[in-house]
């Protein structure tokens, strides 16, 4: 799980309303297929703001290596959040709630599947690295962009993409 500062500039970062500028829109929409331009597209501004921002980080680390599947992982990476309909304050709540209670993946199976709606949705958006590749996959994306997506919150050691390219991704992302 990502850092407390991380979080809180991400949390302070989601309360500014709109979404990126229409140069970074643009940017981030060429890097795209169009099957991964309307999964970005239905993100809210706050997290297409961010992954703008993370992808142009990547792309400042990475140069030339910065291929379209490398971009459109920093644009996609958290995708999956949007199987879960939370917005910021319950946003904030599942995050505590996945770090006290939901330690285990069978936790987190059993509230992404829970009949209560509060429940589920939690447990989708702690599940939001598989759902999300999940999306990924069926929208043809490349094989690194969907990995990226299921790898982006485990540790280091259980990353399968080259090493400076997942530390370049996990480095944009935690700035």
């Amino acid at each position: 799980m990502a850092n407390s500062s991380h979080l809180a500039r991400r949390f302070v970062g989601s309360l500014r309303p709109g979404g990126p500028s229409l140069s970074d829109r643009q940017w981030a929409e060429r890097q795209l297929l169009d099957s991964e331009r309307v999964i970005w597209c239905s993100l809210s501004g706050p997290d297409r703001r961010h992954s703008a921002a993370v992808a142009r980080r990547v792309e400042q680390r990475l140069g030339s290596e910065a291929s379209r599947p490398i971009l459109a992982a920093a644009l996609l990476h958290d995708c999956g959040k949007l199987h879960s309909g939370l917005r910021t304050p319950g946003r904030v709540v599942a995050t505590v709630i996945a770090a006290t209670i939901m330690t285990t993946p069978e936790a987190v199976a059993e509230w992404a599947q829970s009949s209560s709606s509060a429940k589920r949705a939690i447990g989708r958006y702690r599940s939001h690295p598989e759902l999300g590749a999940a999306d990924l996959m069926k929208a043809g994306s490349d094989p690194l962009t969907v990995v990226w997506t299921k790898e982006h919150h485990l540790p280091s050691s259980q990353w399968t993409l080259e090493p400076n390219v997942a530390a370049a991704l996990y480095e944009a992302d935690d700035d």
